[in-house]
């Protein structure tokens, strides 16, 4: 049976306290701190947490990031009579699954929290003993190489660099890899590498010691030690400072750390996994990052494809993130019409997944109160099909001596200039478009000795 974790104060209202009698569907188990709530995710299995616990705005938004640090797809239901709609609007965006406030009944908040309950089994039953498949959406054949390296890699200690342009869901596949282990109960911790100043990434990374610096009047734990026992996900780890590459090397090497300003040696137990859209490789003969570094993360290479090479996926992401959004907005969830999918798919995605789940999220603020989304929703201009000419039709003139080959090849050739022209000379999307590898879209251009049209677009 599953269970409810419900983070209650002690002096909560009888009525309050008696929704939940003797449930029929699943379980209770109830605390009254947030520490409490952690300790109880960190060993047992939980279906859905509800917090009805009062605390201060923020202090909610921590108390989710916390939650989701454990587990990052465990719905998080807020009830409060308190709770206004600008928190709860931010408590959705921050992740939270629903957020109920003075005017919703108990009956109203149990349906949620069996619904919950209800999406966690779906998840379950079709992921089946792999729960951590429901992180990775997608069937393609690039996704499910990316599915099988994880499957193989899931239980093993050994570090990962996974690579791939911005935005193909690198941090998403590291939530995937930390769940499909052994350490899925435990923290997992991320950090970006690019978003802080070389001083205060060596603090975020190795905590320091109270006095350590100005301004530092406390001690603090950095973030291997809060991935003790669990992950630590590195990203953007290509433009880590050169120095505090020697350091991270050495704790790679070692499994110990130092605290800024500190002489204790701390040992940790941590899997790492870094990523980067930089190439490492290059970065290395530019005298950038650390030759020795680099072998010690690529381990086990794990290479994100980027959307164009995934259009098949398109449909089941769109799907994905309009629901997401919707429930982050608390609204029906919308529709998108085939004729839109479609469109989706013959674009170029230069920002691959995240520019994709902001499109979506454009849609939705666009549509209003309608519960379609249509092609114009999404910013798509007039569509340009390829026409394929008619059966009884070719293209191009026939003279009487055209042989078969020659008219073959003036076909091709055709084919190849309208895919060109629709996509404004971009060969990646014409390949797309086309169903060719780009390579040999590439070879088949470099066949006509400089056709009318295809000069100005190679």
């Amino acid at each position: 049976m599953q269970k409810l974790l419900w983070v209650s104060p002690v002096s909560s209202a009888s009525a309050e306290r008696n929704w939940c009698q003797a449930p029929p569907t699943f379980t209770v188990v109830e605390v009254d701190k947030l520490t409490e709530a952690i300790a109880a995710l960190s060993s047992e299995d939980f279906a859905c947490v509800l917090v009805t616990a009062d605390m201060a705005d923020t202090s909610r938004v921590e108390a989710l990031e916390a939650i989701h640090t454990i587990d990052p797809l465990l719905a998080v239901v807020f009830w409060n009579p308190e709770l206004s709609p600008a928190q709860g609007v931010r408590l959705f965006r921050a992740g939270a699954y629903f957020c109920f406030g003075r005017q919703d009944s108990a009956e109203t908040v149990r349906e949620c929290v069996e619904s919950a309950m209800e999406e966690k089994r779906g998840r379950e039953s079709a992921a089946g003993v792999e729960p951590w498949r429901s992180f990775l959406v997608g069937e393609s054949r690039a996704m499910e190489t990316v599915v099988e390296t994880i499957r193989l890699i899931g239980n093993r200690r050994c570090t990962v660099l996974i690579g791939g342009e911005t935005g193909t869901g690198k941090e998403i596949a590291a939530r995937a890899l930390h769940a499909a282990g052994p350490r899925a109960n435990q923290a997992f911790v991320a950090i970006n590498c690019s978003a802080l100043p070389e001083n205060l990434l060596e603090a975020e990374l190795f905590g320091h010691v109270k006095g350590a610096f100005t301004g530092a009047i406390h001690t603090r734990v950095g973030r291997f030690e809060q991935a003790h026992r669990g992950t630590l996900f590195l990203d953007e780890i290509g433009d880590m400072p050169i120095e505090l590459q020697t350091k991270l090397l050495r704790v790679l090497q070692d499994r110990e750390i130092q605290r800024l300003g500190g002489s204790e040696t701390i040992k940790v137990d941590v899997r790492v996994i870094a990523a980067s859209n930089a190439n490492l490789l290059e970065r290395v003969r530019q005298g950038r990052f650390r030759e020795d570094l680099y072998y010690r993360l690529n381990v086990v290479p794990l290479q994100m494809p980027p959307l164009r090479k995934r259009t098949s996926d398109i449909g089941l992401l769109v799907d994905h993130f309009v629901k997401k959004i919707c429930q982050m907005e608390g609204i029906p969830v919308k529709t998108v019409t085939p004729e839109a999918v479609e469109r989706l798919r013959s674009c170029p995605w230069p920002g691959n997944v995240r520019q994709l789940e902001n499109a979506v999220e454009m849609a939705v603020a666009l549509s209003g109160d309608r519960n379609t989304l249509f092609a114009s929703d999404f910013g798509l201009g007039p569509a340009i099909p390829i026409e394929a000419p008619a059966a009884d039709c070719i293209p191009f003139p026939v003279s009487e001596a055209m042989d078969f080959d020659t008219a073959v090849s003036n076909f091709e050739r055709a084919m190849l200039e309208r895919a060109l022209k629709s996509t404004a000379g971009n060969k990646t999307a014409a390949a797309e478009l086309l169903g060719l590898k780009r390579t040999t879209l590439i070879m088949k251009l470099r066949n006509y000795e400089s056709p009318a049209g295809l000069c100005a677009m190679q």
